[in-house]
């Protein structure tokens, strides 16, 4: 146990200033999107542009794609909350077994996908990564929760959090321990988000009851 404190402290120790800024940041996204505030776009796509070059430079060039796509998503979510923020939100649901068979499908399909690229295209024009399975599955999985999220799809907690697990330790495999102590910190808020849906659910069910 103790040799595991030691080296937590000793990476917390040779952490960089741009990974405390991304994971500052990242907080910031999180805490901005909890009250529903308009600066959590602006907040993200910097901490993400920053995680970037940070994952790049560790090799994890999955999970490197998959933040190019989160800033995507971002500048895509920001125009969007300013054209519909004063329309009512999509309503939460739970997945149709079509929807399930879709997200396995992403998460299956992707992981080999991810793979691939991994291992043929950065031997080329990267240092080769020394982690392409979990790399990618962490990739995978994450793009099936986001893909289930802009649905409004219960589910999208499950998988996040499936994608959240196996992050955690690479991250500290790549010493990146703030990064992973923010992955801690997400899969909590994951659980939390999950509960919360699901009363939500069950409130409309209620109202339509009546």
């Amino acid at each position: 146990m103790n040799h595991w404190i030691d080296l937590f402290i000793e990476q917390i120790k040779e952490t960089t200033w741009p990974q405390w800024l991304a994971v500052a940041l990242g907080v910031t996204e999180v805490l901005l999107a909890r009250v529903n505030n308009i600066w959590l776009y602006p907040a993200g796509i910097l901490g993400t542009a920053i995680s970037i070059y940070l994952l790049m430079d560790v090799h994890l060039y999955a999970e490197s794609l998959l933040n190019g796509y989160y800033i995507v998503m971002s500048v895509y979510g920001w125009i969007y909350w300013i054209k519909k923020r004063n329309e009512p939100p999509v309503k939460i649901t739970y997945s149709t077994k079509n929807e399930w068979m879709i997200s396995i499908a992403i998460s299956v399909i992707g992981w080999v996908v991810f793979y691939f690229l991994i291992k043929n295209l950065p031997a080329k024009y990267f240092t080769p990564s020394n982690v392409p399975v979990w790399d990618a599955l962490v990739s995978s999985t994450a793009w099936a929760g986001m893909w289930l999220l802009a649905r409004r799809k219960m589910e999208n907690w499950i998988f996040l959090n499936i994608s959240n697990f196996f992050a955690v330790p690479l991250l500290f495999y790549k010493k990146l321990p703030l990064f992973a102590m923010l992955t801690i910190f997400l899969f909590i808020i994951a659980i939390w988000g999950y509960f919360e849906w699901k009363k939500q659910v069950e409130q409309e069910r209620l109202v339509v009851g009546d």
